[in-house]
């Protein structure tokens, strides 16, 4: 059996698309694209796909990831193609690679995410984020399916910076007001503290509220770096571990294959 890891994007309207709505869309894809996957045993056998840490619905995302398991060998770049063919445009796939290593969902740590907010300046943005930075603890509150749960966002959050927007924060609306970008690095922890809750950080401890709802993207995940205060990539493992391995069969197949090497 042979495991793709796979990332992919929400993207314009389709940030809006709820995780569900995704599966259902990505296992059509799978089909389109004649994949030949592995099903689970049982009486309602389902292909053999893992999900890691999705975003919430409205949000947008360059860097979600999910891992596959095949019957027969594929090559990496190529299903990636196939795959990316076969979904709406909005829902990418923009990477592959063989698993040659285990724990993808434990490599997956913290997030930084952009936060594009309307109708407030960036002078007010960056007042709001020394106070929230200057805080031990940020109390906020988030309604649950067991009732409304409280909680401290501050401790989850590695680095909160304001600053103007750039070309590529202005796709999905044009600057014609007072615009701010918050760039959020939080850490994934228990209860989870996602980019909502520190804009009700933000209100709590500085009355900041901007009138019109942040648009919020995903730019990536992975391996929190304490030293540099990065996050890395979690497909950097396999990659290197593909590199220092033999060719795995797929790779021999399409080497041996007529015509292989020729102009």
């Amino acid at each position: 059996m042979q495991r793709i890891r796979l990332r992919y994007t929400k993207r314009g309207r389709l940030r809006f698309t709820s995780h569900r709505d995704f599966q259902r869309a990505f296992e059509r894809a799978l089909r389109r694209a004649e994949v030949p996957m592995a099903y689970s045993a049982g009486f309602t056998p389902h292909p053999k796909v893992s999900y890691a840490n999705a975003a919430p619905t409205g949000t947008g995302s360059e860097a979600e990831y999910l891992e596959i398991a095949l019957t027969e060998a594929r090559d990496p770049e190529t299903l990636r193609a196939l795959l990316d063919e076969s979904l709406p445009a909005g829902l990418d796939i923009t990477d592959a690679v063989e698993a040659r290593t285990s724990g993808l969902a434990d490599r997956l740590t913290a997030s930084v995410w952009e936060l594009r907010l309307d109708g407030v300046t960036v002078e007010e943005v960056r007042k709001a984020v020394e106070t929230f930075l200057a805080a031990e603890t940020v109390e906020v509150q988030r309604k649950t399916k067991n009732g409304v749960r409280t909680f401290d966002a501050r401790s989850a959050v590695a680095d909160l910076v304001a600053d103007h927007p750039q070309a590529r924060s202005l796709a999905d609306r044009p600057l014609d007001n007072a615009c701010a970008i918050l760039r959020l690095v939080v850490r994934h922890v228990t209860p989870a503290v996602r980019p909502d809750d520190v804009l009700s950080g933000l209100r709590a401890v500085a009355d900041l509220a901007p009138p019109v709802p942040a648009a919020v993207t995903r730019l990536a995940q992975g391996l929190f770096d304490e030293e540099s205060g990065t996050v890395t990539d979690p497909l950097a493992p396999d990659r290197e571990a593909v590199t220092a391995a033999p060719p795995t069969a797929a790779a021999t197949a399409s080497a041996t294959a007529p015509g292989a090497g020729t102009a």
